[in-house]
């Protein structure tokens, strides 16, 4: 009689599925590449329009699946004409709405097609793939994209309405302290959290309470993931396990640095810009000494008015110090007005572009300071390299985000709800001259600690090992 041999278990399929938007893409992304290189089966599925981004401005991105033959794109409809599509950036939430409402049937039929036994989601999506992920009995894994403070917050919502602590009203005091939050009694101002979350009428909370809903139903999965390291944001993460024990927590960031660090020499790249980088800000750079110039980019969804980029662009100028400005096409609508920047900047104080290969940028010798929207994976590049941050936020996570690098991190200075050229000079000067010492010292101190998290044995780099760990014991 003949011996009944074990079956054997099937090698793990990942899909990962990113919210269409920059912010979110790129990180997912990395975490896909990561997979690959552990020779994990890797589904990168985007939406139509942003694929075709990433296809138009990405020229490696072919050299990356040719890097990585267990690695593959794949794409769901936008649920938008293209003549009519809303793109990205303040009109997300239209995509969003959208892929809620129709996205079911289709990312169903790519979960059987594809044989998915893992799905890692971005949690701004809810419960689209809950239900899926019960239906198939396969793992459900959450990213937030967001600080591990900014979730926290988030988390602490209900609490905090509970307690009358929230929405903020339009008169309210917005130094007044919020309290609920623990691990955040004594930091967290009403003008620290999202602009959501603050209310002029009555039934302006709809969005509040949908971000509340949103968050509540990430938490629904087996695991979060998240893009930051132990060493950053320890004391929150404790507050996060505590309260979500069962929940597993892997903080496998900064997670460009993380896949830079793992691919050491290798030439494949995981490039997931939105917009064509003008490379001629590198050449620009090479020419100015060393720490001089203050890199300013505010991400690719800032929305700005004549009068703010105005009043920015005099706090630089004033300052005397030399700058590198990112001013994408659609950032400003008035027609004329990058035209009349360029006209009056000299060009040996400043240089304006439409976009760069940012990460490259911030680590050159001449960067000496970011004046930034305080976006999670611009802040964790500066970390990464060493560069201090003045923060002027625009909605999110950013408004926390920046509290944390200047009164917790103290790496930098927090300019919210200010647009005003005499400030702008002021904390430019401060960054640059009168508190440059302070200021790097802490920013070195802290990119020490991000290089660690993701080395050998590092916090960052164990979380991942036991995370491919997981995966893999969990394939049918």
């Amino acid at each position: 009689m003949e011996t009944e041999q074990p079956k054997q278990k099937s090698s793990p399929h990942v899909l990962i599925f990113p919210c269409p938007a920059q912010g979110h893409v790129n990180p997912m992304l990395k975490l896909a590449e990561l997979l690959a290189i552990q020779n994990l089966h890797t589904t990168f599925l985007n939406t139509k329009y942003i694929h075709n981004r990433l296809i138009q401005f990405n020229d490696d991105i072919q050299a990356l699946l040719e890097s990585y033959p267990k690695l593959q794109f794949k794409t769901i409809s936008d649920f938008h004409d293209e003549e009519e599509h809303p793109g990205f950036g303040e009109k997300i939430g239209d995509v969003l709405v959208a892929l809620s409402l129709y996205g079911k049937p289709l990312l169903r039929d790519i979960i059987v097609s594809e044989k998915i036994s893992c799905l890692i989601v971005d949690g701004i999506f809810g419960d689209l793939a809950i239900d899926l992920a019960h239906e198939f009995g396969i793992q459900l894994i959450t990213f937030r994209t967001i600080s591990a403070c900014c979730l926290w917050a988030y988390l602490c919502v209900p609490k905090l309405i509970q307690c009358n602590e929230l929405p903020i009203r339009g008169d309210e005091d917005m130094d007044r302290m919020i309290r609920n939050t623990p691990g955040m009694e004594n930091l967290l101002r009403c003008r620290d959290f999202p602009s959501f979350k603050r209310v002029d009428k009555e039934n302006d909370h709809i969005i509040l309470d949908h971000v509340v809903l949103l968050t509540q139903q990430s938490l629904k999965a087996n695991a979060l993931i998240l893009n930051t390291f132990e060493d950053l944001e320890a004391p929150i993460l404790s507050q996060i396990r505590l309260h979500f024990p069962k929940l597993t927590t892997y903080t496998l960031g900064p997670l460009h640095h993380h896949l830079y660090t793992t691919k050491k020499s290798s030439s494949s790249s995981s490039s997931s810009s939105f917009f064509k980088a003008d490379r001629t800000c590198m050449t620009w750079l090479e020419s100015q000494p060393l720490k001089s110039v203050v890199y300013v980019n505010f991400g690719s969804i800032t929305s700005m008015k004549r009068e703010e980029i105005i009043e920015i662009w005099h706090g630089l100028l004033n300052s005397k110090k030399q700058f590198l400005w990112v001013i994408r096409p659609n950032m400003v609508q008035e027609k004329g007005l990058l035209k009349e920047l360029e006209e009056g900047t000299n060009k040996e104080q400043g240089l304006i572009v439409g976009w760069v290969p940012q990460e490259e940028v911030l680590s050159h010798k001449a960067i000496g300071a970011f004046l930034t929207h305080s976006g999670w994976n611009s802040t964790l590049e500066s970390v990464v390299c060493g560069v201090p941050m003045i923060c002027w936020p625009y909605f999110a996570d950013q408004q926390i985000n920046s509290r944390f690098v200047s009164d917790v991190w103290k790496i930098g200075l927090d300019m919210k709800d200010v647009c005003d050229r005499k400030v702008v000079e002021n904390m430019v000067n401060d960054v640059m001259v009168n508190r440059k010492e302070a200021f790097l010292k802490s920013a070195m101190e802290i990119a020490k600690l991000a290089c660690k998290s993701v080395s050998c044995d590092g916090s960052s780099y164990n979380n991942f090992k036991d995370l491919i760990e997981y995966i893999r014991s969990t394939s049918p």
